[in-house]
């Protein structure tokens, strides 16, 4: 099988990886996949990977079953591993043909720059993963007054605090994501035993303990994230709610244990010292300021965000007990090093 062109001389290609698990969101995984489609830098392909819901492996295989002809192609496949995000996540890479793998959640699409941002990126040998900007679009149509922008990432998006421009981080975050396949290939694929699992408490981390292992693992290794690589993620209305709030964030709390007990926590909590310590204080003291002046939502905003810590507080207490009595790791999957053009036959 020989790569479709990019469109770009020298330019990588790209395989682009949406996960699935429910007929629900119908609607929302034609939109990515049209998103995909309109890219000013065209994807080599679209993977979408169906978590063990046949019933949704068949109705997507039917509508994109004669898709293979064209130059960008949709191939339909089933989870090869366990339920959960991380396991598909490895069954699309391990598909895919291109030079660049990248991740699209399922209830987002992508401003057609999206690709050209992270190819571009990717001219440096150096970098390793390229992540872009998540932007919430809110089932009410409107932010919810308490809800504070330091913590967007509770539905999956960018969050007050992270830097602007194209930078170096830690981690990218995995909705909106890519990586080289020759670092994936050196250092496996996402661990299973975390990561989110659309049928159980959201977990997450997935992506901080990959890009803490892959920074490990090539001292060289440059992981950026580029803000004009843009997606809009849709929330539904359950989670502009203050319990689904307070709920990931406990879980965000257990998955930082874990990632802490398998890394170390100097690694494993680096980026979150400078976000507790300097972040969210700015956040509170901006919404009892709000406050003061009348303005609405500013109590509730500083009051969710002393909540949201003690949550994630509360929920990396009982992790860090649970992994020392279990001990807490996790398998990573190894991933073959396919030669650009190699992958899966549809």
């Amino acid at each position: 099988m020989s790569a479709a062109p990019t469109g770009r001389t020298g330019a990588p290609s790209v395989s682009v990886v949406v996960c699935v698990y429910t007929e629900d969101r119908w609607g929302d995984i034609l939109a990515a996949v049209a998103s995909v489609r309109d890219q000013s830098h065209p994807a080599l392909e679209t993977l979408l990977v169906v978590d063990h819901n046949p019933g949704l492996l068949r109705r997507l295989a039917k509508a994109f079953g004669d898709d293979g002809a064209g130059a960008h192609r949709v191939r339909v496949l089933p989870n090869a591993g366990p339920r959960g995000l991380s396991a598909g996540r490895n069954t699309g890479i391990a598909a895919s043909s291109g030079e660049v793998i990248a991740f699209l959640d399922d209830d987002a699409v992508a401003e057609r720059d999206w690709l050209l941002h992270f190819a571009e990126a990717y001219a440096d040998p150096r970098v390793m993963a390229v992540g872009g900007r998540t932007q919430p679009v809110w089932a009410s149509r409107r932010r919810p007054a308490w809800f504070p922008e330091e913590f967007d990432w509770v539905v999956g998006c960018t969050y007050r605090g992270l830097p602007p421009g194209r930078v170096p981080v830690r981690n990218v975050l995995g909705g909106n994501a890519s990586f080289r396949r020759t670092a994936l290939a050196a250092v496996g694929g996402f661990a299973s035993g975390i990561g989110r699992d659309g049928h159980r408490l959201p977990l997450g981390c997935e992506e901080t303990e990959l890009c803490i292992r892959l920074a490990r693992a090539v001292p060289d290794a440059v992981l950026l994230i580029d803000d004009r690589s843009v997606i809009h993620h849709r929330v539904p209305a359950a989670r502009e709610r203050f319990g689904y709030f307070r709920t990931r964030a406990y879980a965000e709390g257990l998955s930082k244990a874990l990632v802490a007990h398998s890394v170390g926590a100097q690694d494993g909590l680096a980026s979150e010292r400078r976000y507790t310590t300097r972040v969210l204080p700015a956040g509170v003291a901006r919404g009892v300021r709000d406050a003061l002046l009348g303005r609405p939502g500013g109590a509730g905003r500083a009051g969710a965000i002393v909540a949201g810590v003690a949550a994630a507080a509360g929920g990396y207490v009982l992790g860090t007990w649970r992994a020392r009595r279990t001990g807490g790791r996790f398998a990573v999957a190894s991933l073959p090093a396919a030669a650009p053009g190699e992958g899966a036959a549809a």
